[in-house]
């Protein structure tokens, strides 16, 4: 499987998402983001975590603009499948390629830490390897992670299965971590072929490093 790998200036976790995907025997090319095209065997496009142009006018906002966003619209388009973590999903929020919007934690201040999550959809490729309502333990790094969506745009992702994973407990419990609508970590598109989340799975693969829930998260890509 061949998995892409996007870098912005400011991009730190590229090299954690790369060794991540090359553990579970993907190949992995990292695409500079002033390149105009994607390598044509993509398979999965990665857009990492990080603070993409110092995040100095909005989250993701200015990588929204770079030249290698064209071809990720048309890749998406296409039905190609992308993910987006922290930055990345920042950067998806502000392409226009998934719904809602980021604003600064509740508590105004970065969070960094090992945070448990609810599987509330497995019904995609993503979550596929998991069991719905079932809790993993997933590191989360961020400054602006409360997740915003309207009353509508929450009842559609609803009622449409959109939303992926939820902050909880370790017994599943619904808690607020950064204020986020519906305590929502990730969400993916309509079609199911695009997903965004503020957790960091790159970070959880081996159990020497905190845990390796992220394994069978990232695994559910694989062919």
């Amino acid at each position: 499987m061949n998995v892409t790998v996007l870098q912005f200036p400011g991009t730190n976790c590229e090299y954690d998402t790369k060794y991540a995907f090359e553990k579970l025997g993907c190949e992995v090319t990292i695409v500079w983001h002033k390149d105009s095209n994607l390598p044509l065997d993509t398979d999965l496009l990665v857009i990492p975590g990080g603070f993409s142009y110092g995040d100095y006018l909005r989250s993701g906002a200015i990588a929204r603009f770079a030249n290698i966003m064209d071809s990720v619209q048309e890749y998406a388009a296409k039905g190609g499948k992308v993910l987006g973590i922290c930055n990345g999903f920042q950067i998806l929020l502000e392409a226009g390629l998934l719904p809602g919007a980021m604003k600064r934690n509740d508590s105004l201040h970065f969070i960094s830490k090992f945070n448990h999550l609810k599987v509330l959809n497995n019904d995609n490729i993503f979550l596929s390897k998991l069991k719905k309502d079932e809790v993993v333990d997933i590191p989360v790094a961020h400054h602006d992670g409360n997740y915003f969506i309207d009353a509508q745009g929450l009842k559609e992702l609803e009622e449409n299965g959109q939303i992926l994973l939820k902050y909880c407990d370790k017994d599943g419990k619904e808690e607020n971590l950064n204020g986020s609508i519906s305590q929502i970590a990730g969400i993916c598109n309509k079609e199911k072929n695009i997903f965004g989340l503020m957790p960091h799975p790159e970070r959880a693969m081996e159990k020497l490093l905190g845990g390796d829930d992220g394994v069978m998260m990232l695994k559910g890509f694989l062919k």
